[in-house]
């Protein structure tokens, strides 16, 4: 159990304030329970602008070593590709017993990129988390205080992470609102790949199948889209860069599961070309049976 009458952090650091970042941002100003101080940090000056309109930092730094320098907790809220060249600049000034955490959604590339920096820091303890929250829009504007609620923040912490250190990240993503669940960072990056990534990859595959049909028809396609295809076009509308980094960072797991997908995709495409009903009402009910599950779990 934490201390509730002292915040949870003094000083708590948000480097990138995204969609995710600025979601812990607006949670924080809320509940002061959580950190005295909130810094924001981004190399934009543009997004330090808008943080600073939007109020929901009380500090706004350009310079991740300067953010960091003071702090209790930094989170990294960047595309996985930059999370280890983020950690390499703000560790070096970290103090002792400080957090670093991160909220990537692909851990064992992020996990061999920090190796290095954890070897040479042993003083940091490293709690990487991955919120299962999000909607397809981002920077400072997209963030909002209830994100979280209800949904699964996954820890992956190292071995030999000093327990108080995933405690208070725990509590952390718990005040956000969250359920939290620690994991290794391989079967992390297995169940993200079927339920996350292979859903994006195929969100954008199909938006970019509609978008190569003949003129009229394609036209026809954005005029009558119904529910199914406006689903898909809403994960379609997802960050570029980050979903990248996600796709070329968790590959093998999403190749594997794509493969499974292709395989399945396939069967179903025979019981349909030969008429076969009781596989393709099977594979109705199987589907309406997962979103059931989703319902009774508030995770739909």
């Amino acid at each position: 159990m934490t201390d509730q009458t002292v915040p949870l952090f003094d000083t708590l650091v948000i480097i990138g304030p995204g969609l995710i970042g600025s979601s812990i941002l607006r949670r924080g100003m809320e509940d002061r329970r959580i950190a005295r101080r909130l810094v924001a940090c981004d190399i934009s000056p543009e997004v330090r602008a808008r943080v600073v309109e939007l109020g929901i930092a009380d500090v706004v730094e350009a310079d991740p070593a300067v953010a960091a320098r003071d702090a209790d907790c930094v989170i990294i809220c960047v595309p996985v590709g930059a999370i280890a060249m983020v950690a390499a600049q703000v560790m070096p000034v970290m103090k002792k017993g400080a957090i670093l955490s991160e909220v990537g959604s692909v851990k064992v590339t992020v996990m061999e990129a920090m190796q290095p920096l954890l070897a040479r820091y042993p003083d940091i303890a490293f709690v990487p988390a991955h919120p299962m929250a999000g909607t397809e829009f981002s920077g400072p504007d997209a963030g909002f205080a209830t994100l979280f609620e209800d949904r699964w923040c996954l820890l992956t912490p190292p071995a030999h992470t000093p327990a108080p250190a995933i405690t208070c990240v725990t509590a952390l993503w718990e005040m956000m609102g969250a359920r939290v669940r620690c994991m290794s960072v391989d079967h992390h990056d297995r169940v993200c790949a079927i339920v996350s990534h292979l859903p994006h990859l195929l969100a954008f595959t199909i938006c970019g199948t509609a978008d190569d049909l003949a003129d009229e028809t394609r036209s026809e396609v954005l005029d009558f889209a119904a529910s199914g295809f406006r689903d898909f076009t809403r994960i379609a509308a997802s960050d570029p860069v980050m979903w990248r980094d996600i796709f070329l960072n968790n590959r093998a797991a999403l190749l594997d599961m794509l493969d499974r997908f292709i395989t399945d995709a396939q069967e179903m495409g025979d019981a349909i070309r030969t008429g076969n009903e009781d596989v393709i009402v099977s594979r109705i009910q199987r589907g309406r049976a997962i979103r059931r599950s989703l319902i009774e779990n508030r995770q739909a």
